[in-house]
Order: C-alpha cells, then sequence, then structure tokens
C-alpha cells in the first residue's frame, strides 16, 4: 500500500543524445534482497531496446557502497572517482561515474 521505490532514465540531449541517465531509490527495509538489481537490468535493457541511445550512466555518491554494487551487479563499470565533486546539504561529498554500454549488454 505504499511506494518503496523508484527507477529511471533520463534520456539526455545536446552532446549527451546518445546517453541516458539512471536515478533511482528503495526503502531500507527492502535493501538485501535483489530487488535493485534486477529492476536495473529490467530497465537498462528496455532503454537500449526502446530509445536511440548507447550508454546509461549512474553517479551514486562514492560512500554509498550499496548503491555502488547494485551497479556493478548490473554490469556497470566504475570509470572513476569524481573527488569531492557535489555539494549537498552543507556538506561536500565525492561520487563516482559508473557506465553501461549497449554493446555490453547485446
Amino acid at each position: 500500500g505504499k511506494a518503496v521505490g523508484s527507477i529511471g532514465i533520463f534520456v539526455k540531449d545536446d552532446v549527451y543524445e546518445k546517453s541516458g541517465e539512471l536515478g533511482y531509490w528503495l526503502a531500507e527495509e527492502c535493501w538485501g534482497k535483489g530487488i535493485m538489481t534486477e529492476a536495473v537490468k529490467k530497465i537498462c535493457n528496455e532503454a537500449f531496446d526502446k530509445f536511440d541511445i548507447i550508454r546509461i550512466y549512474a553517479e551514486p555518491f562514492a560512500h554509498n557502497v550499496g548503491s555502488r554494487r547494485v551497479l556493478e551487479k548490473a554490469g556497470f563499470t566504475c570509470e572513476g572517482i569524481m573527488r569531492d565533486g557535489v555539494y549537498k546539504n552543507g556538506k561536500v561529498y565525492s561520487y563516482c561515474m559508473y557506465s553501461l554500454l549497449k554493446v555490453e549488454v547485446l
């Protein structure tokens, strides 16, 4: 009777028109059950089929081990860590750049 998560891929424009950004969240009581890993795999496959994109990326906080693990289990590659790259709620954080290429899931 209540939302426990959300997921989406947002197709970009201009020089990024062949890319989609993946975003998701999952309620803590649902963590560790493989739910989000399966959701990420499914939505990525659908996005590659539906949209004219060749790359999907995600940018989790570097300290968010659970989210990073979801991406890795779904086949994403960590391209690097953007040190002190974001500012949220008065704090500076590092984030990671992960990507999945269409040719990697065919």
